[in-house]
């Protein structure tokens, strides 16, 4: 791994991981068009430096983020289904992480879905959920353990779905990737503790650092892209995307 490679991931990861786009499959195909050999530290990498981007979250909304018992109830109740289901199929999550093609029509499928969302829940106006769509949204976030389909993508249509305006489920899906996205990097952190040495830990903290800025970014994209342009133009990028990698795959580049 070269100081390039992690400048190039971590722009990816910090990018991608808060807009519908999937920054799981992007880091795949990533990874893939650069010829870079996914050991078990690169796969670590890659989830270790969301954490930068957990970060990001807790600094744009730490006004949110008040001494609410019922508001993280919520978001715990939210986190469970993927915690549970992850765990679970942890093994078999790991080979899908290895196919391109898996990202590629999870793209294609999630773009369409996006391309007509936007119609479907016109006037959603809930400014917050109950317990029990808390629960739904947790286990419509479980769709995103399939690489391509996008955590974030999930989380807001399930929002939605229970409710919410396309601004409030946004940010439910801003804050639940906290505790998403921290028990990831820290279980990975765990699974590799053994084979990091110095170096890799340089690697691991400038990725983190630049996930952080580049997510910081990101987040205020989206909520301006979202308000303005709903999520039409994300699912065309995505069936785009997803198009390219067919052919790259059928042509035999990747």
């Amino acid at each position: 791994m070269s100081w390039i490679d992690v400048f190039i991931l971590s722009f990816i990861e910090g990018l991608t991981e808060f807009i519908p786009v999937s920054s799981t499959g992007h880091l795949i195909l990533a990874t893939a068009f650069l010829k870079i050999e996914a050991t078990e530290f690169i796969k670590a990498f890659e989830i270790i430096i969301q954490f930068g981007a957990i970060l990001a979250v807790l600094y744009l909304y730490r006004q949110h983020l008040k001494w609410d018992l019922k508001f993280y109830r919520k978001i715990i109740i939210a986190f469970l289904p993927a915690a549970v289901i992850g765990f679970l199929f942890k093994n078999k999550n790991d080979v899908l992480l290895e196919s391109t093609t898996v990202v590629a029509w999870a793209l294609i499928i999630g773009g369409v879905v996006l391309i007509f969302i936007d119609s479907l829940f016109k006037h959603q106006s809930k400014a917050e959920l109950s317990e029990r769509s808390a629960l739904m949204v947790g286990f419509i976030q479980c769709l995103a353990l399939v690489p391509g389909v996008s955590r974030s993508a999930a989380t807001i249509i399930g929002g939605q779905w229970a409710g919410l305006s396309r601004e409030k489920a946004a940010e439910f899906s801003f804050l639940l990737a906290i505790p998403t996205l921290a028990a990831a990097t820290l279980y990975k952190l765990w699974k590799v503790r053994a084979i990091l040495d110095p170096s890799q830990a340089s690697y691991l903290g400038l990725g983190v650092v630049l996930s952080f800025i580049f997510s910081i970014f990101a987040i205020r994209f989206f909520i301006s892209a979202l308000n303005k342009y709903g999520f039409r133009y994300f699912g065309i990028y995505r069936i785009i995307l997803g198009t390219i990698v067919l052919y790259y795959n059928h042509s035999g580049a990747l």
